[in-house]
């Protein structure tokens, strides 16, 4: 991973392999750039011309664009990178957070293979320290596990393919415990989120649902976390019959896996459940040519409830935390379960399983239940649900419904805090209807129109009673298919992870439930 350091040296004396400066809008629409706080002195060395100088090679500061060019003379580095922030703040106000995190990501991108960058950035204070520590680590992130360039650190960073070594952010105060926390805070929640993109991106092959457990054992193991796996004979017994149902066809069986984060000054449990379909099939009803390639992402819920867990243990913080990863394969054989089936499940309701690739609800009904039996203060399930949802909020925003209207605004809020674009839905009693059954409790399908929706009501049915819930479906933002963007690379994203500390951090503070 890139390493971090705060530093006030000069800029012109540090010796690094490229400078990073920000660049903002200019407020005028026929405006050029404007260089951003925190690069005064680049500016200066540049004799005033550097803003110029950037809009003669095209710049405009737009979010993300990044332009280089031959550092001023006297410099020890011989590069000054120069990233688009977009639109400055109003006037006496500092940066936004996100915007600060976008840009130090794209800057990072860019400097793939490069040994070491100085950030001079806007560092107004820790706020902003923090996001730019973040959007660094997330930025660097690089996937080459499977590559024979990965193979060897050395001959990678030789080949210029491994991630930016070294960072150190200019502006910012060692000393200051504030601004040190900040940052300490944004590596550990970085370095979580760079953990579920592994898991993400790692093939199906090697990644199912005895060796996610067996990642989770190790990861608990350094972190100090309880963790218990529940095997297939230990699902059977329990009546798991949902995790077991998506699991038959698979020769790999299913596991449910917890994950305990306890703190002895906690006042607060907070529990989240996380979807954990290692590869998706679709099973019996078969996924059509084209929607199986990027199915290995199904298990991106139960990624971001794990990271989640492990940054809280990280952190250190007041609360307890619970994650639940409901792990299973879903694949069509001899044993799979078929579409007219009816599973009993952990909470002892029954379901018609009238689509076998509407699996998801299914493994998540029987961790819902198993969660709330411990009555935490709060539970939030994670999951890649629904196509539907990506229809309604498309590929970069992430739907949150639940039972409590003040706990989904809540969820709503602190993933806004956290920088990760999220929507409120709602449960219309109205779509319940469409999922009674004949034969069963419930139908694992219902009404075509505001599936996604569906999918939330079904899941609330397994929500124990009393217990205040939230439903995360991040079906859209959890796996990039297109280019990368900010601090988010090709594939697996993290999605929701910030979010989920940002909550822990909320209840460790007594201000969410």
């Amino acid at each position: 991973m890139t390493d971090l350091s705060l530093s006030t040296a000069a800029v012109a004396g540090l010796r690094a392999d490229a400078i990073v400066v920000g660049v903002a809008k200019g407020a005028q629409p026929d405006g050029g750039p404007v260089v951003a706080a925190g690069a005064e002195a680049v500016a200066a060395a540049y004799d005033g011309s550097l803003a110029g100088l950037l809009e003669t090679l095209g710049a405009s500061g737009a979010e993300g664009e990044v332009t280089k060019l031959p550092a001023p003379s006297g410099f020890k580095a011989p590069l000054v990178v120069a990233v688009g922030l977009g639109a400055g703040p109003e006037k006496g106000e500092a940066w936004d957070a996100e915007a600060l995190r976008r840009a130090a990501g794209a800057a990072a991108r860019a400097l793939t293979g490069v040994r070491k960058a100085a950030f001079a950035l806007p560092l107004e204070d820790a706020e902003a320290a923090g996001a730019v520590a973040e959007g660094v680590l997330l930025g660097a992130y690089v996937y080459d596990a499977y590559k024979e360039s990965g193979k060897d650190e050395k001959a990678r960073a030789k080949a210029g393919k491994g991630p930016l070594g070294e960072a150190v952010l200019l502006g910012g105060k060692p000393r200051d415990r504030a601004f040190k926390a900040a940052v300490d805070r944004g590596a550990a929640v970085a370095g979580e989120m760079n953990r579920a993109r592994d898991l993400i991106n790692m093939p199906p092959n090697d990644l199912f649902p005895a060796s996610f457990a067996e990642i989770a054992q190790k990861a608990a193991k350094e972190h100090g976390l309880k963790v218990t796996v529940l095997d297939e004979k230990a699902l059977a017994k329990g009546g798991y019959g949902g995790i077991l149902g998506v699991g038959n066809g698979s020769t790999r069986p299913p596991r449910l896996v917890k994950l305990s984060y306890t703190s002895s000054k906690a006042k607060k449990h907070l529990a989240l459940v996380g979807k954990g379909i290692t590869y998706d099939s679709g099973g019996i009803s078969l996924k059509p040519a084209g929607h199986n390639e990027t199915m290995k992402c199904d298990m991106a819920g139960a990624a971001a409830v794990f990271a989640a867990v492990v940054a809280a243990a990280r952190l250190g913080l007041d609360v307890d935390v619970t994650g639940w990863l409901c792990l299973a394969e879903n694949m069509p054989s001899g044993s799979a379960t078929r579409p007219g089936d009816v599973l009993r499940m952990y909470s002892g309701k029954t379901v018609e399983v009238l689509n076998t690739d509407a699996e998801g609800r299914l493994v998540l009904a029987d961790g819902l239940w198993a969660a709330s039996q411990e009555k935490p203060d709060a539970v939030v399930d994670v999951a890649t649900l629904t196509g539907a949802m990506v229809l309604a909020l498309g590929s970069r925003t992430f739907a949150v419904m639940g039972n409590d209207d003040a706990f989904r605004g809540a969820v709503h809020e602190a993933a806004e805090e956290s920088g990760e674009d999220a929507w409120q839905m709602p449960l219309p009693e109205h779509l319940r209807a469409g999922m009674e059954s004949a034969t069963a409790d419930i139908a694992n399908m219902g009404e075509r129109m505001g599936g996604g929706l569906v999918a939330g009501l079904f899941l609330r049915e397994f929500v124990g009673e009393g217990t205040t819930w939230a439903h995360l479906d991040i079906a859209g933002p959890a796996f990039n298919e297109g280019k990368p963007f900010g601090y988010t690379p090709k594939g697996g994203t993290g999605s929701a992870v910030r979010t989920l500390v940002r909550l822990a951090e909320l209840a460790a503070a007594g201000d969410l439930v």
